[in-house]
């Protein structure tokens, strides 16, 4: 797991890449969240989607919203960032679609975008 802290608008997220799986359930996500805010002090946090369990992907497993609310319980932004091309269900791209009009959670296409939106740049872009 290689982890790197990036510094918009003068907020810190921390951008986590690894080809092993971090998510695979709740207590892994758990993990993960302690794991990052204790050594970077950020509570902004995207990770890159070959982290996270297939299953987190199929939303009849309610892996998602397990995961997703111990984001929310913990007071932490969360993006996962990466390829979801693969993934055709449309209730999964609605999903995706409604998280990305939020505040907490984005899934988006690459880790520079996933910190624009934790940081709120991708805002403050607009003309």
């Amino acid at each position: 797991m290689k982890t790197e802290v990036i510094k918009r608008n003068n907020i810190e997220a921390a951008i986590v890449s690894s080809d092993e799986l971090l998510i695979t359930d709740v207590q892994s996500a758990l993990d993960l969240i302690m794991t990052v805010t204790y050594e970077t002090g950020c509570s902004n946090i995207a990770v890159n989607r070959e982290a996270v369990v297939n299953d987190f992907f199929v939303l009849s497993t309610c892996l998602a919203g397990e995961i997703l609310q111990k984001f929310i319980n913990y007071g932490v932004r969360f993006a996962i960032y990466g390829d979801f091309s693969k993934y055709t269900s449309k209730p999964l791209k609605d999903f995706m679609y409604e998280c990305n009009k939020g505040k907490d959670i984005y899934f988006q296409p690459t880790a520079s975008l996933a910190v624009d939106k934790l940081t709120g740049s991708a805002k403050s872009k607009k003309t």
